[in-house]
């Protein structure tokens, strides 16, 4: 039985015409190659990778609680708006009168309305409740009050109110729900189709604030090299390339600035410049609270980095 059955190699292995596997063709390969390490993009991209690492390592304790804490940080700016114009209720209203000739009552009114939607929307945003009605509330206040203050078309306050809107979609999309009801004639999308949009215009709406940043002020070195990589990283945050660690270093960048350049504790309470800096240092923690929530949930769909996970 075995002499008719040979399962060794057969005796000669030396093929007189051409190889029939290919396995001895000569030919250089056309396929992929090994990258080169020493190559300065590739000493790049590794030194990218690193820093990733490092960042994953160590927030790993701040990651459990980075949700609350960026939701806190956005919605700061709405209570302490909700208080200024509680403790300053009478120049409020001599404001809205005078400067932008609200009838008595109405005037009232609109500021009731505004500090009653802002702490309840505030504080339904923290709980976790309600959070799509609650989103939808701070941001008719944001719209409303840049009309009635007469704000709108001022270009730093209108960037800057870009940001805080882009922050409350970042909201919106954290919390996002795959809702049963639909419009009639409208064909329904998916909870990630969704989300990934939002995630999307939150990314983009976010950096803003940084174009307010570049056209005031006055220009130093420090400011130049200060807003090329602010808007490197910025750029990289919106097509969602290494979106965690570019939003990382604006989240550092931004806290480092707004503690030295929006310092309303140094200036005397009596000082008009007191409010405008106290405005200004709240809506940046409102923004780099929406940067923490794009750290933790990532760019989403729509993102250069979501892409390479699929090519």
């Amino acid at each position: 039985m075995t002499s008719r059955i040979n399962i060794g190699r057969p005796a000669s292995t030396s093929y007189h015409g051409q190889d029939p596997h290919g396995f001895a063709n000569s030919r250089p390969s056309t396929g992929y190659r090994a990258a080169n390490p020493d190559h300065p993009l590739e000493r790049i991209r590794a030194a990218a990778k690193q820093v990733e690492d490092a960042i994953e390592i160590y927030s790993q304790p701040l990651k459990p609680h980075l949700p609350t804490i960026g939701r806190f940080l956005i919605i700061v700016t709405f209570y302490e708006d909700a208080l200024r114009i509680m403790t300053q209720w009478n120049d409020q209203l001599w404001y809205l009168q005078t400067h932008r000739a609200f009838y008595w009552g109405i005037s009232h009114l609109f500021l009731l309305l505004n500090v009653i939607t802002m702490l309840v929307a505030s504080s339904a945003i923290i709980m976790k409740r309600y959070t799509e009605y609650a989103v939808i509330g701070l941001l008719s206040v944001v719209v409303i009050q840049g009309f009635g203050y007469g704000l709108i078309f001022d270009l730093t306050f209108f960037l800057r109110n870009l940001s805080v809107i882009g922050g409350l979609i970042m909201v919106f999309s954290e919390t996002m729900i795959n809702k049963k009801k639909t419009f009639a004639g409208i064909p329904s999308m998916s909870e990630t189709d969704r989300k990934k949009y939002f995630l999307l215009a939150g990314r983009v709406l976010l950096i803003f604030l940084f174009f307010g940043f570049i056209i005031q002020g006055k220009w130093s070195v420090g400011r130049v090299f200060m807003s090329l990589f602010g808007l490197a990283a910025c750029t990289m945050v919106a097509i969602g390339f290494k979106a965690k660690w570019s939003a990382t270093f604006l989240v550092i960048l931004l806290s480092v600035f707004n503690v030295f350049a929006n310092n309303w504790w140094s200036v005397h309470s009596a000082h008009p410049q007191r409010d405008f800096l106290k405005y200004d240092f709240f809506q940046t923690l409102s923004i780099v609270g929406g940067l923490i929530l794009l750290v933790n949930i990532g760019p989403g769909g729509l993102s250069v980095d979501e892409k390479k996970k699929t090519y």
